[in-house]
């Protein structure tokens, strides 16, 4: 299948799919996850920009910002960053159950046999602060 058709909406009947191409499927909505983390990311950072000022191309800052204001946006981007980080450790421990998935299913087809259920990933810890 073409990132075209897939970007097309000509989402696969998923019955008639080998697990292999199903699991592409999955890494592929994993990584436009991914890039819509990042863009929620860089507007994080042009909010930043705007109230120090330094935004090119973006609405006026205000000439002298308050602390209040400064800490109103520090604390609605530490709050964004905290999603974000949440939902990007959910879609690393869902990416590597597809690895383990896909990794389990060429090693069942290459000794003949039919393949067995991925294992549950480990959580792991948060990053530290």
């Amino acid at each position: 299948m073409s990132r075209a058709q897939f970007e097309q909406g000509d989402f696969p009947t998923l019955y008639q799919q080998n697990p292999q191409d199903v699991a592409s499927l999955v890494l592929i909505s994993i990584a436009m996850e991914e890039m819509g983390l990042s863009h929620i990311l860089n507007a994080e950072g042009e909010k930043i920009q705007w109230i120090l000022g330094t935004l090119e191309n973006g609405a006026p800052a205000p000439a002298y910002p308050t602390v209040d204001q400064v800490l109103d946006i520090n604390r609605s981007v530490l709050d964004t960053l905290e999603a974000v980080v949440a939902k990007n450790l959910i879609l690393h421990m869902k990416a590597g159950r597809v690895v383990r998935f896909l990794e389990a299913t060429q090693a069942t087809y290459d000794a003949g046999a039919a393949p067995a259920p991925a294992p549950a990933p480990a959580p792991e810890p948060p990053p530290g602060p």
